[in-house]
């Protein structure tokens, strides 16, 4: 008996954005847990580069040196926890968001304007995003910066909680939203750009699979490079302020000041070369199993602005 072929519907809703929201929190979590490693070393040099002075490569063998191999895995529990929910927001967020400036400028506005949507709808992501993420970074931070604060995700949390109270997870607010909404604003709009110019000459109605997830490579590649540079200057003061607590009636605003006098430009670059290949790895890989998950899961209903 011949089997008759079906068609699946199109998803869309609910359906369709939890699918992108998963998608999203998978690629995220992996790829940044995957480098806790690099961000150990690219943190120890933004918080003491007197003693960590000999690069990345050095950085890794003094860390080794001192505290042995599994100190390049401290906070990988609260990095993995906490990018697993911003990526779900962050790449959730973007789809949701620019689907709705599609809907209130129309297809055609959209398309013309569409770096704009692109810049506001990733922005708008990212806000909501950094609620989620920053309680998990100021733990990471915490406990990089100070290996023996405690064992864990769970044990730094609760110390944190316990005894610097709900203020101290989102003392670093204005610095995180300060580095990652301009990060993920420039990682968005180059990485659409770059895609739009590939498919511009190589149709991505007739690349294979394998090919879509090579221009999804490069095009995250060449966005994580862009974004790490936009956004080094308040990584560095992220993580300054997260080591260690501030002084009693210090408010943040007065700590970023302190801190940007303290760095200058010099020292606000400090650590760019670990992130550079950070972000360009973990970003390239990012928009890699992103479109793979997306395809895998059927979550195929996006509709895309690019000429």
């Amino acid at each position: 008996m011949a089997t008759k072929t079906e068609t699946k519907p199109q998803l869309s809703g609910v359906a369709l954005y939890s699918r992108f929201a998963l998608a999203g929190a998978i690629c995220c979590s992996v790829t940044h847990g995957a480098l806790t490693p690099v961000d150990v070393v690219k943190t120890r040099i933004q918080l003491d580069p007197a003693t960590y002075n000999r690069g990345m490569i050095g950085g890794f063998r003094q860390v080794i040196k001192n505290e042995g191999a599994g100190a390049l895995l401290t906070g990988v529990g609260p990095t993995f926890a906490g990018y697993f929910l911003q990526g779900a927001f962050k790449f959730g967020g973007y789809e949701l968001f620019k689907q709705q400036a599609i809907n209130y400028l129309g297809y055609e506005n959209a398309s013309k304007y569409r770096t704009g949507v692109y810049l506001a709808s990733s922005a708008l992501a990212e806000f909501f995003a950094d609620i989620a993420l920053c309680p998990l970074e100021a733990t990471r931070i915490r406990l990089v910066s100070q290996p023996t604060y405690a064992s864990g995700l769970i044990g730094g949390f609760g110390k944190m909680l316990k005894n610097e109270g709900v203020g101290a997870f989102y003392a670093g607010f204005g610095p995180i939203l300060f580095k990652q909404i301009p990060y993920t604003m420039a990682k968005f709009v180059v990485y659409e750009k770059v895609a739009e110019a590939a498919y511009s000459v190589f149709p991505k109605k007739d690349m294979s699979d394998g090919m879509q997830t090579v221009v999804n490579l490069g095009s995250g590649l060449v966005a994580g490079l862009a974004a790490a540079i936009v956004s080094q200057p308040a990584d560095t003061m992220l993580s300054k302020i997260n080591k260690t607590p501030g002084a009693p009636g210090e408010g943040t605003a007065t700590r970023l000041i302190k801190i940007g006098k303290e760095l200058g430009i010099k020292g606000s670059y400090s650590g760019i070369g670990a992130r550079l290949f950070m972000v360009g790895t973990l970003t390239a890989f990012q928009f890699a199993i992103y479109g793979d998950i997306k395809k895998a899961l059927g979550a195929t209903g996006g509709i895309e602005i690019g000429k």
